[in-house]
């Protein structure tokens, strides 16, 4: 295991900049996950620290050592692409050994470290099959322990399950996650799925255009995102957003006035914004309640989506062209085509500036 810190990490290519004075610490035993819309420079990021691609500026370590201009064998590291990559001809006992045998390790070394590997990957009964032979979940376990049996201080994996179908990512998550708490290894996870992100990582690092936007627990960017980005990328269905106008502030939190919803007294700090400023109001499906129609405050529902265990209703706002969404618990009595009022929970609401940044909890809601 070893601890990764990245100062000032920049990666040109030609003239495009890709990652821009990138800082990261990722602790020792932490599982650290890359998230961010495709192009955000996620995978560029696994590829550095990985010695795939070399470094345009700023310093990496991996525990102590400075591994800026130190090839990919010599950093301890292990890697787990999005591609199986096994070599077809060889068993699975060959395809682990494979990296071993090139180091000139000694055949009872290979031979501990592959069948440790195996039981801890539960492949002990598939060692002498050929890929062929195995399932998607279980040619992903074999690319995971050809990494693993390098005994590598990090594991690194570059969207690994992608390639899987809906069930198979399910299970192989559980595996994942089930390993790292095994082993305790510092592990780097880059995804594009903000549901692998969330039940999989210590810390969730979310990247847009080779920037860091927020650092921090799956728990504390659900509930409190740092930016309007953030607030949109992380939970499914995605926040609910609406425009706002800044009606007034104290000490215990602000008034606005949203089209639909009229005014509301939210616990943000506001004060300094400017009165009549534009804001945008977001809150989680889950925070939305329906009522009866009453006055300016009538949404059509468009369409109901009934998921079993709960229900996505689809309400046309009042202002701008996306939907907006409420979750419940299933069954529903809402229909389309009924015109219901928007009721949001204020203590869950969140305000953003014109710059996409959130509004801080006032102290009195704060202290709360």
């Amino acid at each position: 295991m070893a601890s990764v810190n990245l100062s000032k990490i920049n990666k040109v290519f030609g003239s495009t900049h890709i990652i821009k004075d990138l800082d990261l610490e990722v602790g020792n035993g932490e599982f650290v996950v890359f998230v961010g819309p495709s192009g955000c420079g996620k995978s560029t990021l696994l590829r550095l620290i990985a010695g795939l691609e070399s470094i345009s500026g700023g310093e990496l370590k991996i525990g102590d050592d400075v591994v800026n201009d130190l090839p990919p064998r010599e950093r301890g590291v292990g890697m787990v692409f999005q591609s199986y990559a096994l070599y077809p001809h060889m068993t699975v006992y060959e395809n682990m050994a494979f990296g071993l045998k090139l180091a000139k390790m000694a055949k009872e070394t290979v031979d501990d470290r592959v069948m440790a590997t195996a039981r801890i990957l539960q492949l002990e009964e598939l060692l002498h099959r050929k890929p062929k032979e195995l399932s998607g979940g279980q040619r992903q376990r074999v690319a995971m322990g050809r990494a693993m049996a390098r005994e590598p201080r990090i594991l690194l994996f570059d969207e690994p399950l992608s390639n899987l179908d809906a069930s198979l990512r399910v299970q192989m998550r559980n595996e994942i996650a089930r390993l790292h708490h095994r082993l305790g290894s510092t592990m780097i996870y880059v995804t594009h799925d903000q549901v692998e992100a969330m039940t999989l990582a210590d810390k969730i690092v979310v990247l847009r255009d080779g920037r860091i936007e927020q650092v921090g627990s799956p728990q504390t960017l659900y509930q409190q995102p740092a930016t309007k980005f953030v607030a949109g990328f992380i939970g499914s269905p995605t926040m609910n957003f609406m425009p706002a106008e800044l009606l007034g502030s104290d000490g215990d939190g602000c008034k606005v006035k949203a089209p639909g919803l009229g005014e509301l007294a939210l616990p943000q700090d506001a004060s300094g914004q400017r009165h009549g400023t534009d804001l945008t109001l977001g809150v989680r499906p889950e925070h939305l309640r329906l009522a009866e129609a009453r006055g300016d405050n009538s949404f059509e529902i468009v369409n109901v989506e009934y998921l079993g265990n709960e229900v996505y209703v689809y309400l046309e706002p009042q202002a701008g062209d996306t939907l907006l969404i409420h979750r419940s618990e299933a069954p529903s009595q809402w229909q389309i085509g009924q015109r219901v009022a928007l009721v949001p929970e204020t203590e869950h609401v969140h305000l953003f500036d014109a710059d996409d940044r959130a509004l801080p909890l006032a102290k009195a809601a704060a202290a709360a």
